[in-house]
């Protein structure tokens, strides 16, 4: 069957004045990769009627449909015209009509109808003439389950590493912004009196101890590089190599994937360099600031400064002192068409360096924190893979959950 046989395209209004901030989404506030919803940065500048949604619809962006936007609407409220507003008709589980919209399958026929080059906009008609089989109530609401569970279960992890991260940067905060990590007695540094010292490049005191210092000082600096993509023979090894886009769509504090692996072949014929566990990688051009550290050896593309650190207890030190100052950063990018942030001006920027005591106390009390950031990043990408493995087969009647059925095919 069709889906416009288990799901209307929802064509109701509200007024863009009758809701709040919270409630409106538009393309950009959908995430990529199926991630659900952000926040819409405003509500529209002029008073305008959107499309009405309510809870239990299934909201998808139509625009770049490859991106892969779906949100599963858990309230009511409106939504831009380039967002599709799915909701199921009587006899069909709206659970179900989600895991049917999060299929790779669905995107890949909606981009088959797409009108445009730059934007691709899918064509709502061929869209509702997506195909897929017959199942019972009971089978939808198993699927439908199946895809909940997971789901929320993704979510909650990623609530969780949100709310770590969080506690991390506040840390950071109070300890090298504020400059109240412990002393000698266990107090607030600054607030108890701790001896500050003027810094004239800095225009401000900073502790007694703490040094102004170079990047270069501190670590290894290497560009990455892209073999050719005309030879098939550079790809598809077992070389992790990563890429800006990478950073973009998993948005992760630690790497160790990324879409495309290289081959030796591939690492040999391009100046790309092998880096050890705990490299800091810096997007360093389009765009400038994406950060992440790695955790297993890889190698990244020419869009990338990768610090190798000379001492491991400064890692994450400079992971959070680069985004604290990743403004400044991008101010030293030069360029036309795409600016750059050279690899001389890295080496030179400056960087204010804690004393060893400091930063050995500071790795202590992170390294828990980022060992169960770690670990919930790797359960959620281990429940994607699970969730995008497994819908295929439950949808073409491969495997089943919870009841014997008998499924009728609609070729």
């Amino acid at each position: 069957m069709k889906l416009s046989e288990i799901a209307i395209l929802v064509e109701d209004k509200i007024s863009s004045n009758s809701i709040s901030l919270g409630d409106y989404i538009t393309t950009e506030s959908l995430l990529p990769n199926k991630e659900g919803k952000g926040v819409a940065t405003n509500l529209p500048p002029v008073v305008c009627s959107l499309t009405h949604f309510r809870e239990g619809d299934v909201l998808v962006a139509n625009i770049r449909p490859y991106l892969k936007k779906v949100w599963f609407a858990d309230k009511k409220g409106g939504c831009s015209s380039d967002v599709l507003v799915f909701r199921a008709k009587e006899g069909c589980k709206s659970s179900f009509l989600y895991a049917v919209l999060l299929q790779d399958n669905f995107f890949d026929h909606a981009m088959k109808g797409v009108k445009g080059s730059k934007m691709p906009r899918g064509d709502k008609g061929q869209i509702m003439r997506y195909e897929l089989p017959i199942f019972s109530l009971q089978e939808q609401e198993n699927i439908g389950n199946f895809v909940i569970n997971i789901m929320k279960k993704i979510m909650l992890n990623r609530s969780i590493n949100h709310n770590l991260e969080a506690m991390a940067k506040q840390l950071y905060d109070y300890w090298f912004l504020q400059f109240d990590f412990p002393d000698e007695n266990g107090k607030p540094y600054k607030s108890s009196g701790g001896k500050m010292v003027w810094n004239e490049k800095l225009k401000r005191e900073i502790p007694e101890g703490w040094e102004l210092t170079k990047v270069v000082d501190i670590a290894k600096v290497f560009n990455g590089a892209t073999p050719s993509t005309t030879r098939e023979q550079n790809y598809g090894g077992d070389i992790i190599w990563i890429t800006p886009k990478d950073l973009s769509d998993q948005k992760q504090k630690f790497v160790c994937r990324g879409e495309r692996n290289i081959s030796q072949i591939g690492y040999d014929s391009c100046s790309t360099h092998l880096l050890p566990v705990n490299t800091i990688l810096m997007s360093s051009r389009a765009p400038i600031g994406l950060l992440a550290i790695a955790k297993t050896e890889l190698c990244t593309n020419q869009g990338f400064k990768n610090f190798v650190l000379q001492k491991e207890n400064m890692t994450n030190y400079l992971y959070y002192y680069l985004q604290i100052h990743i403004k400044q950063i991008e101010q030293l990018g030069t360029g036309t068409t795409f600016k750059e942030v050279s690899r001389e001006d890295i080496l030179k920027y400056l960087i204010l360096k804690p004393n060893e005591t400091i930063l050995y106390l500071w790795e202590e009390k992170i390294k828990a924190l980022n060992h169960r950031q770690f670990k919930l990043q790797e359960e959620i990408q281990q429940l994607i893979k699970l969730r995008d493995e497994l819908l295929p087969l439950l949808m073409n009647g491969q495997i089943e959950i919870g009841v014997e059925r008998s499924r009728q095919n609609c070729d």
